[in-house]
């Protein structure tokens, strides 16, 4: 049998290395968590008007799987332009 390289740390080496792992996932986090959290709150923000909208004018946009892809993906700004779409009457495509 061959032998198998191994690199063998001691113990402290061993956590050095640990605590570098998790600095470097926490800025990460820290770096892409305020993108992230802006996607994501303008997705929930999308499809809350997307619904409000449509209940109360009564816009008659259907809601499909298209749609809710649009609206979660893109927020608010797809929102305006499904609204537009649907007033110059303009139909989004069911999938």
């Amino acid at each position: 049998m061959m032998p198998v390289l191994a690199i063998t740390l001691g113990p402290v080496a061993s956590e050095l290395v640990v605590i570098a792992a998790i600095l470097v996932v926490l800025f990460i986090i820290l770096k892409f968590g305020n993108l992230l959290i802006g996607l994501i709150l303008n997705s929930i923000l999308g499809l809350i008007a997307i619904y409000a909208v449509n209940t109360l004018f009564n816009l008659g946009i259907i809601y499909n799987l298209l749609t809710l892809i649009v609206v979660a993906v893109f927020g608010l700004p797809a929102v305006a332009v499904i609204i537009l779409l649907k007033l110059i009457g303009i139909a989004i495509p069911a999938l």
